[in-house]
């Protein structure tokens, strides 16, 4: 991009590259903090250290925190894995600015497990951030002797935190609301939503109730949903929680995503749900919670970020998205080892991100045909015997046709009395064209008994022009 041509007196100037960059994606490790004295109490909290894989234009990374250069968009995404002796729960949030003023974007709370197994969780935000704020990851415990070196055990997952950061130059607009409290326990529960903070008020509003946010124009969006939860009940194990998502178009509802999460008793937790689809002008997003008849559950609501819904919205003409399911058929089932899964797409056809539908990677792999940022998340809800489920992104380009790992979450144990678990993996990367990527499932000494294809199991890919 030429700022100023050639003359007879001046040189061309050309103008910085990230000026004209519309979209960029970052990623990082994890890693949790030595501890230095004696005793590291996760009481008082503590930052998560941020290892960055690549140098990047828009942030750079100083004492365990993101620092932004630039003006711009931002979302984030955090698979976490970890083995807690801590009572209560451990509460693990996306910080902005860290200093006095700085607030949680989004968090997500822990259960207290009754046994010791791996336990993960996903952890997204949207935001609007400006130069020189900072973003960290924020670990805390409500337990005043939840000690770091005796009772925390995190997973080396593969790069858990990603980003992606769009300039204010592809129009696009970032929103958060949080929850209202719900004073009484309640088995269905639809969530009212108060607007903390939107770029734009006039492209995004709440519907008249306050339960669903509206949309002015057509476009693609990327949301996620927390909701912090405390239930007590048998039952809350044995079935377990359903969030469902809801579009409404011209007065119609239709299920745009179903998330499970395990129920616990007597115990606090949280239930999350992230995706990426097109809307138009006037839908309306809005979310249900389902939980079992005799499970009495209390939805908090609150200014910590535990109870949020954040999105961003992109224009169409720079970003797509499509939604596909796991296949009926090839379900991997019994003692399964690094297999790949085979998807069947539910959204309409894109460009810029298809299915391949033939060949050997055929249902297996998404292609993309055009330069940009890509951003998923997948969910699967399961029975299995695994005492670990690993679930792993992988990445095939043109001049490395030997798949490269570039995201992973994992699955503990299933937790005792329960019917089903669930496995979330989100991130963001960046694509070119002929870009391929793939979800496969490996489990660690057990077998996958089965694997549901709807309600429940699902995934989105969004993809952003760069």
């Amino acid at each position: 991009m030429v700022a100023m041509p050639c003359s007879t007196v001046s040189d061309t100037v050309c103008s910085a590259t990230s000026e004209n960059k519309l979209s960029e994606s970052w990623a990082a490790n994890i890693i949790l903090p030595s501890v230095k004295s004696g005793i590291s109490q996760v009481y008082s909290g503590l930052n998560l250290k941020i290892k960055g894989k690549l140098p990047c234009e828009i942030l750079s990374v100083e004492e365990n925190s993101l620092v932004f250069r630039q003006h711009g968009l931002l979302w984030t995404d955090l698979n976490f894995a970890v083995k807690h002796n801590c009572r209560n729960f451990l509460q693990l949030s996306l910080k902005l600015n860290g200093s006095e003023e700085g607030y949680e974007l989004s968090g997500v709370r822990i259960e207290q497990p009754e046994g010791k197994y791996f336990q993960s969780t996903s952890l997204s935000s949207a935001a609007e951030v400006e130069p020189s704020q900072t973003l960290s990851v924020y670990l805390r415990s409500p337990n005043q002797f939840c000690n770091q070196s005796k009772d925390l055990n995190i997973y080396d997952l593969n790069t858990p935190l990603s980003l992606f950061w769009l300039s204010h130059d592809t129009g696009a607009v970032a929103l958060s609301a949080q929850m209202s409290t719900a004073m009484h326990y309640q088995t269905n529960y639809r969530p009212t939503f108060k607007i903390i903070s939107v770029s734009d008020p006039y492209m995004l509003s709440l519907s008249h109730d306050g339960r669903a946010i509206k949309f002015t124009e057509t476009g693609v969006v990327k949301f996620v949903f927390h909701q912090a939860l405390y239930s007590m009940g048998h039952m809350c194990v044995r079935e377990g929680f359903s969030l469902i998502s809801y579009i409404n178009r011209n007065g119609t509802n239709r299920e745009l995503m179903n998330v499970f999460k395990s129920g616990v008793n007597y115990r606090d937790t949280s239930i999350s749900a992230s995706g990426a689809t097109k809307v138009g002008a006037g839908d309306l997003i809005s979310f249900e919670i389902l939980s079992p008849a005799q499970c009495n559950v209390r939805y908090f609501g609150d200014s910590s970020g535990i109870s949020m819904f954040s999105l961003i919205w992109i224009p169409p003409a720079v970003s797509s998205a499509i939604s596909a399911t796991v296949s009926v058929t090839g379900l991997p089932t019994g003692a399964v080892r690094n297999k790949l899964l085979d998807f069947t797409q539910v959204s309409s056809n894109e460009k810029q991100i298809q299915l391949v539908s033939s060949g050997q990677l055929a249902q297996k792999y998404f292609i993309f045909t055009e330069k940009g940022v890509a951003s998923l998340a997948f969910n699967l809800k399961l029975i299995h015997s695994c005492n670990v489920l690993k679930m792993t992104l992988h990445q095939l380009t043109m001049d490395h046709m030997q798949p490269t790992a570039i995201a992973q979450q994992i699955g503990g144990q299933m937790p005792e009395g329960s019917t089903w678990t669930s496995v979330s993996l989100r991130a963001s990367f960046e694509v070119h064209n002929g870009t391929l990527i793939a979800v496969s499932l490996d489990c660690v000494r057990g077998r996958i008994n089965q694997i549901t294809h709807e309600h429940g199991t699902g995934i989105s890919i969004l993809w952003i022009s760069s």
